[in-house]
This record gives C-alpha cells, structure tokens and sequence, in this order.
C-alpha cells in the first residue's frame, strides 16, 4: 500500500509494475489535481477541529468529522526522515538506484511519504526545504498520458 490506496501491477514491455495507484471516483480529483502539477490535501471544516490531512481520505482522522474538502498545498515541505534505497528489483524502481524514499512534513502541517530527488544521499539533511514536483510517465517507456502524476520533492 501507497499513502492508503491498493497498486496495481501494470504491464509494460512484458514487466509489471507495482509503483502505480489505483484512482477510483474518490481519488480522481488528486490525480487530475496531480495532473496539473497541484498538490491537493483534505480540511476539515468541523467547528473545532479544521485540521489538514494526507493521504486523502472521506473523513477527518482527527475527529472523524466528514465535512472534509479539497485545498490546493503550497507544496512546500521539511524532510522529516529518509532512507536511501540501494537495492530494489522491481520494475521501475530498479532503474532509480539509490533513490531517498522519504517522509516530509507539509507546510500545512500533514506528513506525507514520498521520494526526495535531485539531491544526493550525503545531502539530505532533517529539516532541509523541500518543494513538490511530480514524475510523470518517464519511467519504462510508459507515455505519460497512460501512468499518473506522482508528487516527489526537491531541496527548495
């Protein structure tokens, strides 16, 4: 599971692939988002509570309110931790290595897993700034049309 959804394995070029969400009716409004280039999270609107949260979901976790919307991030960060990942055979991921898989706070206060890039390993420091960006259709040949936006972050 990625940020709460199920992944699909997708065939490219006779390999599967296991790094793609699966977009359902709920999800389409943060790919489509994504799509443009927009970060999209959740508020609450309860009285008392107006908490921001990421991965999206159809009710605040903080109190289970479902009087929730859509708001555009600012799509600044903090690195919060990482790894760097050296070995991974799974298609794409294998012609990433390394790659930093990480967690970073949003500026609107959610944290978020992710992938930093841009920015080696010996780089990467907590609390470093961070700005979205988002892979889009570059990996395996895939046309970009066919595999959806993904958010990663670059030092700001």
């Amino acid at each position: 599971m990625v940020a709460g959804r199920r992944l699909r394995a997708v065939p490219v070029s006779g390999a599967a692939r296991f790094d793609l969400p699966r977009t359902d009716a709920f999800t389409r409004t943060y790919w489509d988002a994504a799509a443009e280039g927009r970060l999209l999270i959740r508020r609450c609107r309860a009285d008392g509570c107006g908490a921001a949260h990421h991965y999206p979901r159809e009710f605040c976790p903080h109190c289970w309110s479902e009087d929730v919307v859509w708001e555009t991030a600012s799509g600044l960060a903090t690195l919060y931790t990482w790894s760097v990942v050296h070995l991974n055979d799974l298609p794409p991921f294998r012609d990433r290595l390394p790659y930093a898989a990480a967690v970073v706070d949003l500026a609107e206060g959610p944290r978020m897993m992710t992938e930093v890039i841009d920015c080696a390993a010996r780089g990467l420091r907590i609390g470093m700034p961070l700005r979205v960006d988002f892979r889009r259709g570059a990996d395996a040949g895939t046309p970009p049309e066919d595999e959806p936006a993904i958010p990663v972050f670059r030092p700001a």
